[in-house]
């Protein structure tokens, strides 16, 4: 049987948007999902005992990252990265295609692979599908990420094309190294800002042997109707019967229109990285603009919880807002620390809500009823 597997359990009825359970050796985990980013194998600044607290059901390590430092093979033999990080639930890694590629002019690109500078010591690396797929091996993910070359926005056509079929033909070379059998692989379809480079990379990608597909080079700085029109292209052309998982998207605008498309997994730095710089997520009918700014001096002395109706450490301990602002201010780590439990929190119940409307097929009105009160400003501005 294979090692991961996703269940359809129901497409709403006036959407795409889909409720489904992936399984996997780790355990079973409802769709739609977010998965807490933990780079270097952490999720910063939060216990794994506070992540399964929060609801957090599968959580990301980064290859590159873990590649450089401290190396795969000293995490295999501490027992792969669950036992390393002491974690008891799913894993899923990248394959260390995006980090490479966003490196800029330390790298060179190669049919073989991609050779770059270490952004720790400017060292020489190598990465290559194969040498990607068995360092995932030996960290010992549930989930798998082939390698491919993410496409920078605003490249003309014919880059876009090449790039493509590069990354088809790295896939297949992926999943040639894939022998774990305790472990899933998922493709990664690309195409750049192309319709029908799109269209195209879905299809082979689907067509190939993985246990998933991700959705890969979006996000990446075009507009948010560009990004939007390719995600729907390439979700259309993507088989049912597999998960479908767009990289680096987490914010609930962004979640909110991608699983309408028919989305089911994903993944962010953007809660932690906001948390970190004094950003509380709330919902719209809280503050309009979804966030609450906590060096603002409208805290000063606001002595209720970051949001009534919230059930994280923070606000069912009725640390006000008065003194989390205080502890921002004075960069107190335990600030940080409350408000990134805060935003974990929130985007977890904010996916099982999507879900459940799903499941009672009025997704569209819950979509209409956030975005009713709230400013449609977008997060990253």
């Amino acid at each position: 049987m294979a090692a991961i597997t996703y269940e359809l359990v129901h497409k709403d009825k006036f959407s795409d948007a889909r409720a489904g359970i992936l399984h996997t050796p780790h355990g079973d985990f409802l769709t739609p999902i977010f998965m807490p980013v933990g780079t270097q194998a952490s999720v910063k600044s939060v216990s794994p005992d506070e992540l399964e607290e929060l609801g957090a059901g599968i959580i990301l390590g980064n290859t590159y990252h873990l590649f450089l430092r401290p190396g795969a093979d000293l995490i295999q033999k501490a027992g792969g990265l669950h036992k390393f990080m002491n974690w008891r639930r799913g894993i899923l890694t990248d394959s260390g295609g995006f980090q490479v590629f966003s490196l800029g002019e330390l790298r060179k690109i190669t049919e073989d692979g991609v050779t770059f500078r270490s952004h720790i010591d400017g060292a020489s690396k190598f990465l290559s599908p194969e040498i990607s797929i068995e360092t995932q091996i030996k960290l010992g993910s549930d989930i798998m990420m082939a390698f491919d070359e993410c496409i920078p926005y605003g490249v003309d056509y014919d880059y876009a094309k090449k790039s493509t079929e590069r990354t088809h033909r790295w896939a297949e070379r992926s999943l040639n190294a894939a022998t774990s059998e305790n472990q899933g692989l998922f493709g990664i379809c690309q195409g750049g800002m192309f319709a029908n480079l799109r269209e195209e990379s879905a299809k082979v990608i689907g067509s190939m042997d993985f246990a998933g597909c991700a959705i890969g080079g979006l996000s990446v700085g075009e507009p948010r109707a560009e990004m939007y029109e390719m995600l729907k292209i390439s979700a259309k052309f993507l088989p049912e019967n597999k998960a479908r998982y767009f990289m680096g998207l987490g914010t609930p605008n962004d979640l909110l229109e991608s699983v309408k498309l028919g989305v089911d997994m994903f993944d962010c730095v953007f809660p932690t990285r906001v948390a970190r710089n004094g950003m509380a997520m709330v919902s719209p009918k809280t503050s309009a603009s979804g966030r609450l700014v906590m060096k603002n001096a409208c805290y000063i002395e606001d002595f209720t919880p970051l949001e009534n109706e919230c059930d994280c450490y923070a606000c069912r301990n009725n640390f006000t807002r008065a003194y989390i602002r205080h502890l921002v201010r004075a960069e107190e780590i335990f600030g940080l620390r409350l408000l990134t439990l805060h935003n974990l929190r929130y985007l977890q119940k904010f996916m099982a809500e999507m879900r459940n409307a799903i499941l009672a097929d009025n997704f569209n009105e819950f979509r209409a009823e956030y975005f009713s009160s709230y400013e449609r400003k977008n997060f990253n501005e």
